[in-house]
């Protein structure tokens, strides 16, 4: 782990219509971990993401990457920082009207690669990583929930990210499918050297896969450390959304 950290986001706020949703998140993101981001539903991870890849602009706050403002560039200046950055979407995001091989390719001919050779063997690569091959010519309609993940996810790893963003993604899968999923999200930043920011719901892919967590309550950073500190803490406020608890149960 480097001293300084990739990425260092300060102060960040955000607000959509009357709410703010972010109020002031910041958050260090070390070259080479898994950062697992941990929240209530509707609390900010997503849009926190993507203020990461420029999707959205914050009211204020700073978003540093290798130590440059990106909160500050316009479309044309976030176009190589996107470039170094891959990101899952929630539902995995692929075209129905494209099939797989032609799902995985569109960010290279997006970028104007016209060498069909070349295209052929970077989406083959593509989904040897994601264990895929072979699926090559079906529709994403004819794909399972995890067949889905993993061809999103041989698409934004086609031109090797620095960074791999991953909103949810074991949501709606089953637990084996899970599995594999979190393996191939340790695997995956073995393999390519990148960093990982994984926003999740499932403290038992949490505990698996992450390095450090962090927790967003209330549009704040409220817990940072490691998984085991997270799981032996004694904080009410993270004991309720470890044991999935409301404020206002009664014990039993």
């Amino acid at each position: 782990m480097s001293a300084a950290p990739l990425i260092a986001v300060r102060d960040l706020v955000q607000r959509i219509g009357p709410q703010e949703i972010l109020r002031g998140f910041s958050l260090d993101v070390f070259q080479g971990e898994t950062l697992v981001l941990l929240g209530k539903s509707g609390g900010g991870k997503s849009v926190f993401l993507r203020h990461l890849i420029g999707l959205m602009k914050p009211v204020s706050g700073q978003i540093h990457f290798e130590g440059r403002d990106i909160a500050t560039l316009n479309e044309r200046e976030l176009e190589p920082v996107r470039k170094k950055i891959g990101m899952l979407f929630q539902d995995g995001a692929l075209f129905d009207s494209m099939n797989v091989r032609q799902n995985v390719a569109f960010p290279l001919r997006e970028r104007g690669e016209r060498d069909e050779k070349v295209i052929a063997a970077k989406v083959h690569d593509a989904l040897a990583m994601v264990n895929m091959n072979g699926h090559d010519k079906k529709m994403p309609g004819n794909l399972s929930g995890g067949m889905r993940k993993r061809v999103a996810l041989a698409r934004a790893i086609i031109s090797p990210p620095d960074v791999i963003l991953y909103d949810e993604p074991t949501a709606g899968l089953d637990p084996i499918v899970s599995d594999s999923i979190n393996k191939l999200i340790r695997r995956l930043q073995k393999q390519l050297s990148v960093t990982s920011i994984v926003v999740t719901h499932d403290l038992i892919s949490c505990y698996h896969i992450a390095d450090r967590v962090a927790l967003l309550n209330e549009g704040k950073r409220y817990f940072y450390g490691t998984a085991d500190e997270l799981r032996t803490t004694q904080d009410p406020v993270i004991r309720d959304f470890v044991d999935g608890r409301s404020p206002d149960d009664e014990p039993l």
